[in-house]
């Protein structure tokens, strides 16, 4: 388990920086618009809800780009990196390594507009109008892709019961904190539909759709004795993160 999944809870990280700004500097916008029309033009769209065209959208993207494999890809850093960059350094470094792994640019062709952008003397961007990629990342920006699914699953658990969080071992991605697992928590919620997981995230266990529940933590029984009294923590977590308490 990566530390940057183990944050909850520890002790002595430093004072905790408090950014009111969306966005710091110019290039951050520039990185989230990026971020966003790949995930508009993301080849998983086909098969989302609600229904995109993708056929008609004239993009080279050929690849799916969610928020999951974004998070993948900070999730793959160094920890000693992860906690020396800012947020949108993490993004630029995800999406650039993203894009050479799939071949859109080599890494020396990257470096080199890196070295001419650092320098002063950067080529200027291409003028390119597609009113059918702008439409298509407007549609998305206004109805998005929802992981709501109306597969009929019926959940194991109901509200009251107790659950044992499973500690399942992640190979590239996990939406399970770290803390959280081998804790005993008690399901307050369970949501009306089930969710699906962008992709499958292989022995970790999501992707199909499947119940998700609102578990209450006690402080105490994530961080001991010395927690604050009465103090509680909820998380939203995909079935397959959950046991039976008995069981285990």
């Amino acid at each position: 388990m990566k530390l940057q999944h183990m944050l909850g809870g520890l002790e002595n990280l430093g004072p905790v920086w408090v950014e009111p700004r969306p966005f710091v500097e110019e290039w951050e916008k520039r990185i989230f618009g990026i971020h966003v029309a790949m995930m508009a033009l993301s080849a998983h769209l086909d098969g989302a809800l609600p229904d995109y065209d993708m056929q008609s959208v004239p993009t080279t993207f050929e690849d799916d780009w969610t928020w999951g494999h974004l998070r993948m890809g900070a999730e793959a850093m160094n920890p000693f990196d992860y906690f020396k960059f800012r947020y949108y350094e993490k993004w630029l470094g995800g999406i650039s390594g993203f894009f050479i792994d799939r071949g859109y640019i080599a890494q020396d062709e990257l470096g080199a507009l890196a070295a001419q952008y650092l320098s002063g003397s950067a080529p200027a961007s291409p003028q390119t109008d597609v009113p059918a990629i702008d439409a298509q990342v407007l549609e998305y920006l206004r109805e998005g892709d929802s992981p709501e699914r109306d597969a009929n699953v019926a959940p194991a658990f109901a509200p009251g019961d107790s659950v044992f969080v499973r500690n399942v071992h992640p190979v590239e991605h996990t939406r399970l904190p770290g803390y959280l697992r081998g804790k005993v928590g008690v399901i307050e919620q369970v949501y009306a539909k089930p969710y699906a997981y962008f992709f499958s995230t292989g022995p970790d266990g999501i992707g199909p759709a499947m119940p998700v529940y609102s578990v209450k933590f006690s402080a105490v029984e994530l961080w001991g004795t010395l927690s604050e009294p009465n103090c509680w923590l909820y998380a939203d977590l995909f079935e397959a993160y959950l046991a039976p308490l008995a069981s285990e």
